[in-house]
């Protein structure tokens, strides 16, 4: 597997620091347990984080630190294994940041285009879902009301910024606009979190905007 695209250092920082939301935070755990690359960097930025936290005088806990920090284990996304096994549902294996997190059955959305949900709490409207599209499928012309954070599973595909296959990760936001083509072969299917919802560009994707939901 080649991957071409990585999250931003920005992004790899805060997901060691734990400051993502859970749905970017299993977006790019997703990538990271794909990418050897990057599980060096958020490596790297640990023990930058941990010798921080060496230096810093100690301070006085919250009265209530503990009961804080035993109901957030239940939302921190679980640490990067190596050795961890891919999930397998049906016929597909996916990688294991997905274990543990129930997915809802596929929904049709267009012609081509099916997705399914994925157990994830949203936060501020930031949900995460998968996407599967045909082989030749050309997506809408659309654009983003906030974030669009995709890690690619399977096939591949292309738009203004470049090709995107296995293992890659597409950072974008509402300033986006882009016009995907799945590439022929496979069937492309990606994790994404989306914040907000989608606005189709052309007029007939405004004509059928209202029956597009996801």
């Amino acid at each position: 597997m080649t991957i071409a695209h990585h999250p931003t250092p920005e992004t790899l920082a805060a997901f060691a620091a734990g400051t993502l939301d859970d749905a970017r935070a299993l977006v790019v755990a997703t990538h990271v347990s794909l990418c050897p690359h990057c599980r060096g960097d958020v490596r790297a930025f640990e023990h930058v984080g941990g010798a921080l936290l060496d230096r810093t005088p100690p301070s006085a806990m919250r009265d209530d630190a503990l009961e804080r920090a035993l109901a957030a284990l239940g939302t921190v996304a679980p640490p990067v294994d190596d050795r961890a096994p891919s999930l397998t549902i049906g016929d597909k294996s996916l990688p294991a940041p997905l274990a543990g997190h129930p997915l809802g059955p596929w929904r049709w959305i267009g012609r081509g285009v099916q997705w399914r949900s994925v157990g994830v709490s949203p936060v501020d409207d930031t949900r995460v879902l998968m996407l599967k599209a045909a082989p030749g499928t050309r997506l809408p012309h659309h654009r983003h009301n906030g974030i669009e954070w995709t890690c690619v599973l399977e096939g591949a595909f292309r738009h203004d910024l470049g090709r995107y296959g296995p293992g890659d990760f597409d950072e974008a936001d509402e300033s986006v606009e882009h016009k995907p083509v799945i590439e022929d072969g496979d069937i492309c299917v990606c994790l994404v979190a989306l914040q907000g919802g989608i606005a189709l560009q052309s007029w007939l994707g405004r004509l059928i905007q209202p029956l597009v939901r996801i």
